[in-house]
């Protein structure tokens, strides 16, 4: 699979975020064999879904973070195990895939627990139980395939339910003062012996040197219900394998296991391993399902996600994590911000009333025909960020790209306007979080934290009704938030006017100054309709001076 780069806006996104997002990767998957995808770094507001839906389009999907995560790294697709197979089975495919651990699964995606070289280690060197065979359950199956036996009688699918393991060394009369009821058997191609332990109930005989069994044996033990095995090997190698047939899943580690999420941060991975001393890690997926092992090893070859920024460049405004990830490009019509790159890359940043102009251009210097509904989206951006021409950003270039996109999309731009304004400022229904939220961006001055939203509608009486939702919800956010000051703007398109909110210990007397307004006059803007070109620039120019 090709790995994605994202194509994402800032965090509170508008309508220009969040088209200029959709049309450029659009635009980059046409001129770019590259996989590009756009995504959102915030809850969609009323006008921006208006416009999707008006021109059926699907809307990007939420990205909160893009922190380098453990599906960034290099997993080691290491095949799970089944609990019932062998210990040597185990162990040979470690040796076949140089691997120390392996995982055990259930249905082949549930992790039940892991077995290590260590953990067969341990059991070859520190355990002498004659009766652990037994106890582990192990199948026959195990017990041929360990054994490169064959099965002369009995079932390959039984399995053994207590007893130990024993060697007939002595002659039969003796035999019948040590064997017991379920024991294993080895022995060798003495008739005697044989019968004997079949006489004395052992559940199975394990005949060495691969010596024949004769009919005679083969009856009674069939009558008898004994298993009978044959294996090339002599009894010292019988005695000395014959453990490695218990399951895996009598040893396996099920308890105090350390396991990654696909979604974890490479950073907290990183402080886990470091803590202890496991050389292979478990990686699970959202819905729990195993995915892979990764080591410390892997951590090395991390890549981080790969970004285009759209729409805004300054760290306060952009998706969690973008200090770890490699951006690649950026497009933007607003002031220079505080993004640091490693390296050089493509920065295209014009003085136009919006990002999706820029596109627009870009568009047309590539050559790529602008679909139908990508025109719609294009020229709907380029409306709300101007406030359909009358914000002081808007430029002729706006102008003549939103008429000629109104064409392509088939559009009347005022009416259409007016309906998307509408949408979007239908606010009665929404909560004060997200009508403060539905444009608002964050700037930093100096140790002042300012918070600026803002919101259009095509007449006073869409946003009058809000004012009392905000009031009391902001008075709690704006200390939670950690903002120093918070203002919000209420736009009255038609009238190239705004109503100014304003929270925050001094912010009233600092916009009076700024737009030199009276004491006891209403905060009340005429003219100020652009929160970039016109309020923060009067907004930081008194702070500046304050500071």
């Amino acid at each position: 699979m090709k790995r994605e780069i994202y194509v994402i806006g800032h965090i509170n996104p508008d309508t220009d975020t969040i088209c200029s997002a959709i049309a450029y990767a659009n635009l980059k998957n046409k001129i770019d064999d590259r996989k590009y995808v756009a995504k959102r770094a915030g809850s969609l507001n009323s006008e921006t879904k208006f416009v999707l839906d008006y021109f059926d389009i699907k809307e990007p999907d939420y990205l909160d973070n893009v922190y380098t995560q453990v599906r960034d790294m290099e997993i080691r697709r290491i095949d799970g195990i089944s609990k019932d197979i062998s210990l040597k089975e185990a162990w040979t495919i470690m040796e076949r895939e140089n691997i120390v651990t392996l995982p055990v699964l259930s249905n082949g995606k549930t992790l039940e627990g892991l077995i290590t070289v260590d953990d067969i280690t341990r059991i070859n060197m520190d355990i002498f139980d004659s009766s652990l065979l037994g106890a582990s359950n192990t199948s026959i199956k195990n017990i041929v395939e360990t054994l490169e036996g064959e099965l002369v009688t009995g079932d390959l699918n039984d399995y053994l339910e207590g007893g130990k393991i024993l060697i007939a060394a002595a002659n039969p009369e003796l035999m019948e003062n040590y064997i017991d009821e379920g024991d294993v058997v080895i022995v060798g191609n003495r008739y005697e012996s044989q019968l004997s332990a079949i006489e004395m109930n052992a559940k199975c005989l394990i005949i060495s040197d691969g010596a024949d069994v004769t009919k005679s044996i083969k009856s009674i033990a069939t009558k008898a219900g004994c298993t009978i095995i044959k294996t090339p090997y002599d009894t010292f190698t019988v005695a000395r394998v014959i453990n490695q047939s218990m399951p895996v899943g009598r040893f396996m580690r099920q308890n105090n296991l350390v396991i990654f999420n696909l979604e974890d941060e490479l950073n907290e991975v990183r402080a886990t391993m470091a803590k202890v001393r496991f050389r292979y890690f478990p990686v699970l997926d959202d819905e729990g399902n195993y995915v892979g092992m990764v080591s410390n090893r892997n951590l090395i070859g991390a890549v981080q996600k790969q970004v285009i920024l759209v729409d805004h460049n300054e760290k306060t405004q952009a998706v969690e994590g973008i200090e770890e990830a490699d951006i690649l490009e950026i497009i933007d019509h607003h002031r220079i911000g505080n993004l640091e790159t490693l390296n050089p890359i493509f920065f295209r940043n014009q003085p136009l009333g919006c990002t999706s102009t820029i596109i627009y251009l870009m568009y047309k210097e590539y050559g790529v025909e602008i679909e139908k509904d990508i025109a719609g989206i294009l020229c709907s951006a380029i409306l709300s960020d101007t406030l359909i021409f009358k914000s002081p950003t808007c430029t002729r270039v706006d102008i003549d790209a939103a008429n000629e996109l109104s064409k392509i999309a088939k559009i009347d731009i005022f009416k259409y306007a007016k309906k998307m304004f509408s949408a979007g400022s239908d606010l009665k229904k929404q909560s004060p979080d997200k009508i403060l939220h539905q444009d608002f961006k964050t700037f930093n001055l100096g140790k002042v934290r300012v918070g600026v939203g803002q919101v259009n509608a095509m007449d006073r009486d869409g946003l009058s009704s809000i004012k009392k939702k905000l009031n009391s919800y902001v008075e709690e956010y704006i200390v939670k938030a950690n903002y120093d000051i918070i203002y919000f703007l209420l736009t009255d398109i038609l009238e190239s006017s705004s109503e100014l909110l304003a929270w925050g210990e001094g912010a009233e007397e600092i916009a009076r100054k700024a737009f030199e307004i009276g004491e006891g006059k209403d905060l009340y803007l005429p003219g100020i309709v652009s929160r970039k070109k016109q309020f923060i620039p009067g907004i930081m120019r008194v702070l500046q001076q304050e500071i």
